[in-house]
This record gives C-alpha cells, structure tokens and sequence, in this order.
C-alpha cells in the first residue's frame, strides 16, 4: 500500500476521492451538521453557515468538496516542498486519514472550514526558508491567519506559531517577524471598520471580549476513546520521525528545517485540543501529525511491518465509520 500511494497513477487520484466518499457516506445517509450556532467570533464561518441554512445537505456537500480540495493542496504544498517524493499522492493518502478519523470529523464545522485556509498560509510559510523577498508571503500568511481564525477563532494563537518558526527558517528578524502580525491585524481593522459602517459593532465587540475574558484551557472535550486516540497517534509518531525509517533518503537542510517547523506545528495542536468542545472539532494535530506520517511512508526503506499497520489501521477506521462508531 505504501508503494502504491509513492507512484504516480491516475487510479490513485480515483482512490483518493474514493476514500473521502467511503468516510463520508454515513455523513450523508443522516444528514446532520455541527453548527457554530452564529458565534460572533466566528463571522466567516456564520455567513456560509446561513447561506447554505436551507439544507444540511448543501452543508455537507460543501464540506465534502473541500475535503477532496484540502487534499490535493496538502499533497502539493509536500510535494513542492520535498516533504514527500515528486511523485505520488502519500501526502493527500495520510491527510485523508487522519482528517477523516471518526464520524466526528466527517461534518461541516468551523475547523473543517478554516483547514483550507492554514494550509494556505503553510504553503506560504514553508517557502520562505528559498526566498530572497518574503515579505509578501508573511503579509499572506497573516491574512490566512486571519481569516481561518474568522472560522475557528483558535486560529489567531497561529500567529504565534508563525512568530517561533521564523528563526527556524532563517528569517527571525524583528521586521520580518512583524510583517504577518500586520496583515492578520489589517485584515480584523478592514472587518471590524464594515461592522462600525453597517453591523452591528457593539455586539461583535462584547463577543470578542466575552471570549477573551473566559478564555482557559479545559479538559471538557476529552474522553477515554479521545485520550487513546491521539495517545496512540502522536506514539507513532514519535515512533516513525526518530526511528530512523528514512535511512535511504538524505536530507536536506531545508527538509530538515520544514519538518521542524511542522513538529512544532503538532504541538500547537495539541495545545488546540485544550479550547473546549469535542477535541476532534480541534483539528490541528491531525494536520501535524499528516506532515510527519507522509514524510516517513514516503522514504521509510523495509515497509513489510508499516504496511500491515497501516492497513489493519485503515481498516479499524472503516469499521468505526459504519459499525463500531465510537468516536
């Protein structure tokens, strides 16, 4: 299996898409959605909430088409950035999985939104470590920033990730350090100036507020099932990233410099999972942790165990989806 997803076959771009359609058929069968119930801090995600209000099912159509968008752009953003071979779909493969875990995370909710536009603003971030002029991808990926935070307001705590990974990349000067924190506040100023003109300001404001004063870290979202969920993913992880499996693929400098970039990126979303609500709405991590998984199938050298993991693992995942449903 690992092979196969390695090459470069148009039946792997079926297979892909036939996957996304396999987890999210039971979505569709009972037509139910999450709803962000017109949160004030999640504007972006409110306006295509009540476009589409009038079927659960436009919802989830729109959730399923960008799914199938999020992955052909995860798998491009590791391809273009050597995080995975020129060939092959082991990028979009991993991302699949991991974001279409449970029947929890096969749904429309603000997360599932805001993903594109990380991955947006990953794409921006991981070319900055070859550029001469980033200035104009730190000004994108604040705005990126801004407007995935406009769907799952938690968002904003990546400008700090963007913050910490600039020194990473050999770019931690204080100038270029507070180019992406402008265009994630110009992006709030020009939302904020059409709420004065023609919303209403003193209500978006006291949410903002109101959020910000109850903000704290929470256990709520966690249950057993969740807790050894994540434990065993983040494990091998951890496994895979530091057992050496890469042992044929030399990397380099600005591999090595993405990849802790995008370790860093997992942490962040462990600390996600802390915000409140059912940690898999909080899907950083699976976005981390795609990274790290891709990375190592794409160059592991004996694959005999790793392919009987992953497919039993596969399995297990398509079991829950139609009869276990346990998460």
């Amino acid at each position: 299996m690992i092979k196969f997803f390695r090459q470069s076959y148009p039946v792997q771009y079926v297979m892909i898409v036939l996957m996304i359609i396999a987890f999210w058929i039971p979505s569709f069968i009972a037509g139910r959605v999450q709803t962000d119930l017109g949160s004030p801090v999640t504007p972006l995600f409110g306006f295509i909430e009540r476009i589409l209000g009038f079927s659960p099912y436009a919802k989830l159509v729109l959730a399923f088409l960008l799914m199938v968008l999020e992955a052909a752009l995860f798998n491009m953003i590791l391809v273009d950035n050597q995080i995975v071979g020129k060939v092959g779909t082991m990028g979009a493969f991993t991302f699949v999985i991991l974001m279409n875990l449970t029947r929890t995370q096969v749904n429309f909710f603000p997360f599932a939104i805001a993903t594109l536009f990380i991955l947006l603003m990953l794409r921006v971030v991981f070319r900055l470590y070859l550029s001469q002029k980033p200035e104009l991808d730190l000004l994108k990926a604040g705005i990126y920033i801004a407007l995935a935070s406009m769907c799952y307001f938690p968002s904003i705590f990546l400008i700090i990730w963007v913050f910490v990974s600039l020194p990473i990349a050999k770019k931690g000067t204080l100038r270029l350090q507070l180019i992406p924190i402008l265009g994630f506040l110009f992006s709030y100023f020009l939302y904020f100036s059409y709420i004065f003109l023609f919303g209403d300001f003193l209500t978006t404001f006291h949410g903002y507020r109101d959020w910000f004063m109850t903000l704290s870290l929470t256990v709520s979202g966690f249950n057993l099932k969740s807790i050894i969920l994540i434990a065993f993913l983040i494990a091998c992880s951890v496994l895979l990233f530091f057992g050496g499996g890469s042992s044929n693929f030399e990397k380099t400098v600005a591999v090595r410099t993405k990849m802790t970039m995008s370790v860093l990126l997992a942490v962040f979303g462990i600390l996600f999972l802390f915000f409140g609500g059912n940690v898999m709405f909080n899907g950083l991590i699976f976005i981390g942790l795609s990274i790290v998984f891709a990375y190592e199938f794409s160059y592991l050298g004996n694959t005999g165990w790793a392919n009987l993991f992953l497919t039993l693992f596969l399995l297990l995942v398509f079991a829950n989806h139609y009869y276990f449903k346990v998460l």
